[in-house]
């Protein structure tokens, strides 16, 4: 839903013109590509689902695009941006085009991957996230903040299909599994380069991902996790293959047998319940309990 009068958004000559200013260059190292078509400002805010009780959580605002079309719908957003000039200027961009919002938003010079829970409770992650590092941020922050309810990303393509896809599927991997412990995840529309500057050479997606009940306990996540990396890393041999250098092959086969996992499988063939089955089995003590490399 939006306001009956929301904030005056960036056209594509305000973010060239506000950039000549402050003397920005994108950077590509930093994933800075800034979205200048406020329609699809509006569609981010849409699809995300904001709505005026949220406090968003916003990871690399940039010049400020997308910032002004969360503030004239959430609550509260805290922008989290990890170059110094943009963190200083998008304070001063929102006073100028929305001063009736400026005492609703929050900006913190950080980065996103390492970011800890300097934000208050946020519900809601709206992001155009640089493409280099979008998996480790939106995993990250959905591991920080557990009153993270709901939200949307937008990320390359390739990487929208890894988020979202199941088992059995070439896109199929780490991305998929470590999302859906957290979340269910969706595309929800496609973004041409023509609306960013400067011009991406690929195409972005959308997606939205609404949190679901904890799956376990922040020890077993580490052990799927764990057994998600080292299966994957080998995503071409078996179950038995992969995990034979780490367990002794006794314990290893009655944890297989115990979780209902043929040794035959690979890891591609495995939802995430499995993998959460075969890492409570393999925890089961034994007479050698070797674990999984950290």
């Amino acid at each position: 839903m939006l306001p009956a009068k929301e904030p005056a958004l960036l056209s594509g000559r305000d973010i060239r013109e506000l950039a000549e200013r402050l003397q920005v260059n994108p950077r590509k190292a930093l994933g800075q590509n800034f979205v200048v078509d406020p329609n699809t400002i509006r569609r981010i805010v849409r699809v995300a689902e904001v709505t005026p009780q949220d406090h968003v959580l916003e990871v690399g605002p940039g010049l400020g695009s997308l910032t002004l079309g969360l503030l004239g719908v959430a609550e509260q957003v805290t922008a989290v941006e990890i170059d110094p000039r943009l963190a200083t200027a998008l304070t001063d961009t929102v006073s100028l085009r929305a001063p009736q919002e400026a005492e609703n938003l929050t900006v913190l010079q950080a980065d996103a991957t390492t970011i800890t829970a300097d934000v208050r409770s946020p519900t809601s992650l709206v992001a155009n996230l640089p493409y280099n590092v979008g998996v480790p941020i939106l995993l990250h922050c959905l591991q920080v903040y557990p009153s993270l309810r709901h939200g949307a990303v937008m990320v390359q393509r390739e990487v929208a299909d890894r988020l979202v896809a199941g088992p059995g599927g070439a896109d199929y991997g780490v991305p998929s599994l470590k999302l859906a412990w957290y979340a269910r995840a969706r595309r929800v529309g496609k973004v041409p380069p023509s609306v960013f500057w400067p011009m991406p050479r690929v195409d972005s997606t959308l997606v939205a991902f609404t949190r679901h009940e904890s799956v376990g306990s922040d020890q077993l996540r580490k052990r799927v996790f764990t057994l998600v990396n080292t299966t994957f890393g080998q995503r071409r041999k078996t179950l038995r293959a992969s995990l034979k250098a780490h367990y002794e092959d006794g314990h290893l086969t009655a944890a297989l047998a115990r979780s209902g996992l043929e040794p035959s499988l690979r890891p591609q063939e495995l939802a995430l319940t499995d993998f959460v089955r075969l890492a409570e089995a393999l925890a089961e003590p034994s007479e050698s309990e070797p674990v999984l490399p950290g």
